[in-house]
């Protein structure tokens, strides 16, 4: 999800401007040819992802645990390393096993990483592992003005839609080296399918229908002819209209859709009794098959001392529990838009087949769709009359059981996670930039800060590095607690520290922060190796070696801050839960003048306050302003 120094090469200034049109009547066909003929000649040839060498992982793994442990458990780390890693060790085995994998496959690491941190995670997708994305509040307040937004908020999905299959999405590139663009493709008609021990992935790309989710019922409705004709904003609307009307003269349904939030293994438990019934496996399949959900949404309850943007969070990232709108989803689907009361609206997404940088582009359009009154299609297709149809669920015994179990599970994790947020507003990228600084690393390291000057002890940090300059490449980890994060921390902390020593401190940590940036786009960090080599041994019945019990690589690699940079030129942000119980779930949006933060922590866990840190991550964010703009760099000209 991380964006840093990702240089967006979009098709034009405004992404609509070349493909749709405001005016009625202008066809999509006449579009797409236009766009096909100024469309790049084809997709550059990428590198296949390197395997890092073995000594360099071992010498990165022992400095990244530094900050974490006592003198005596650092010797013992680099003494477990070095054994690891001599020649004839069984480090170097494995590193052997590990590159005659990489010579045979176009991407060593992509089926493992889908395999081993998606479809074989056992935890529920929502809080987890599924992100929402908040979007600007939009100015609609009664039942008719929600469904006219969610009618346009479909079409410029679909708008987006044709763009992927037109090939439109022009190749991003990081300076002047193409990115693999394949998860993009993989936004639309995907759905994970749960299974006992691992789920897999389906997908359905060509598939001409999406599922509206309306009071925990479910209705597909066809958006392309079998010609090829797509459905209009007005006829989306009119069957929008049909569904919610419906609706609301109807007894609410059993929250069928919560099953898909509960823990995997029970899932798929539920999921084998669910489909033995042919009249359920039909909707199920047709609910899997579809381009994307669309929740219309009732509204949520909102809890004292919350405003609409944390309630919105809630919404994103659990629906507010099955007596609310948890039920109101299918959260296996790739893509969920969601549309509630009084304007709130947004999008959660499964993680699996794409990380947050294709849906953050595709967020911006839909934005920039809605807000500048475009219309992909304005001519109604009759072939796409009456187009939606409810899908009907037979719910048994057995099925109502597992319902139940279900909605006091995601119940007890909607009550546990605590959503909050930061808009900063004193200043953004703008300012960082004039005193030539990274943005994305003086984040990071106003994170670390911010826990440091709560906790008092150093956060093992993950922020997410895209590897996408290889073949299928999808993350790194960045491991962004350093010693010098944490020299800086102390010294920010320390009363009579000298600024100027305070801001050397600060450039310090942010240039060992950029520097281990730089290693893991390259796929040259420590954690996908060690993933690798653990996997490779499990793979040719080879012991874990002892390394991985190692007390300074556990300790370094409970993370407890979750951090990624998902940027929007909007009033928009992705949040999630923490990886850890006593963490935290942090992710940005730098926009040039201000800041979002989505943040996130678990109310059980007695260390962790959100309320608390989001404080200190606004105090770290002034204390660090207030020393660069007396001792740091003179920024030219009004900022």
């Amino acid at each position: 999800m991380n964006m840093t120094r990702i240089i967006q090469q979009r098709t034009t200034a405004s992404p609509l401007g070349r493909v749709l049109a405001s005016s009625a009547g202008v066809s999509v066909s006449k579009m797409l040819t236009a766009q096909l003929a100024t469309a790049a000649s084809g997709p550059p040839a990428l590198q296949r992802q390197p395997v890092p060498k073995l000594s360099d992982t071992m010498q990165k793994l022992v400095r990244s645990i530094e900050p974490h442990v006592d003198a005596d458990t650092l010797a013992g780390t680099k003494r477990a390393t070095e054994q690891f890693a001599q020649p004839g060790a069984i480090g170097q085995k494995l590193q052997e096993l590990l590159e005659q994998r990489a010579a045979k496959k176009d991407n060593w690491l992509a089926d493992w990483w889908l395999r081993s941190a998606y479809m074989e995670y056992r935890d529920p997708v929502i809080v987890y592992s599924s992100p929402g994305l908040v979007f600007p509040r939009a100015a609609y307040r009664s039942l008719d003005e929600q469904l006219a937004y969610a009618a346009k908020i479909v079409s410029a999905a679909l708008a987006y839609k044709m763009l992927i299959d037109g090939g439109k999405i022009k190749p991003e590139a990081m300076g002047k080296i193409p990115l693999d663009m394949s998860q993009y493709e993989k936004i639309f008609g995907t759905c994970r399918i749960p299974g006992r021990e691992r789920d897999s992935v389906q997908f359905n790309p060509r598939s001409k229908h999406i599922v509206v989710a309306c009071n925990n019922r479910y209705y597909q409705l066809n958006v392309f002819g079998p010609s090829g004709g797509l459905a209009s904003e007005a006829q989306i609307l009119a069957e929008l209209k049909k569904i919610a009307g419906k609706e609301n003269a109807r007894q609410r349904l059993e929250p069928i859709g919560i099953l898909t939030a509960n823990h995997r293994d029970s899932w798929a438990k539920a999921y084998e009794v669910l489909v033995a019934d042919p009249t359920n496996r039909s909707s199920v399949e047709t609910i899997q098959k579809a381009l994307f959900v669309l929740s219309i949404d009732r509204e949520i309850p909102q809890k004292a001392g919350n405003d609409d943007i944390v309630t919105a969070s809630d919404l994103l990232i659990h629906g507010g529990g099955s007596a609310v709108n948890g039920g109101n989803r299918w959260y296996d689907k790739t893509i969920q838009l969601v549309v509630a009361p009084n304007g709130i609206n947004g999008l959660t997404y499964e993680h699996s087949p794409a990380e947050g940088q294709p849906i953050a582009v595709m967020t911006d359009f839909l934005i920039e769709y809605v807000n500048g009154g475009k219309h992909l299609n304005a001519v109604d297709q009759p072939e796409l009359k009456a187009a939606s149809v409810e899908l009907p669920f037979n719910v048994t015994p057995e099925v109502r059981s597992a319902v139940d179990e279900a909605s006091g599970f995601v119940d007890k994790l909607a009550a546990d996670i605590q959503m909050d947020y930061l808009h900063f507003t004193d200043y953004g990228k703008g300012f960082i930039k004039t005193q030539r600084m990274s943005p994305d690393s003086y984040i990071q390291m106003a994170i670390q800060y911010a826990f440091y000057r709560l906790h008092r002890v150093p956060g093992a940090h993950y922020e997410s590095a895209q590897t996408r300059m290889y073949l299928h490449g999808r993350t790194e980890t960045i491991r962004s607690c350093s010693v010098e994060s944490i020299a800086f921390a102390r010294a920010m902390l320390e009363a009579g520290r000298d600024g100027r020593a305070k801001v050397e401190a600060m450039k310090a940590a942010i240039n060992a922060h950029k520097a281990y940036v730089s290693m893991a786009i390259q796929g040259q960090g420590v954690d996908r190796h060690l993933l690798g080599l653990k996997l490779i041994a499990k793979e040719n019945g080879i012991q874990l070696p002892e390394l991985y019990s190692d007390k300074g690589l556990q300790r370094s690699a409970h993370m407890r801050l979750s951090t990624s940079q998902v940027a929007s030129r909007y009033d928009a942000f992705m949040c999630y839960g923490p990886l850890t119980q006593d963490g935290y779930g942090c992710c940005y949006n730098p926009k040039e003048d201000d800041m979002w933060f989505g943040l996130s922590a678990f109310r059980s866990n007695p260390e962790t306050d959100v309320a608390r840190f989001r404080v200190s991550l606004r105090e770290a964010l002034k204390e660090m302003y207030e020393v660069l703009v007396h001792f740091g760099e003179k920024p030219k000209g009004k900022l």
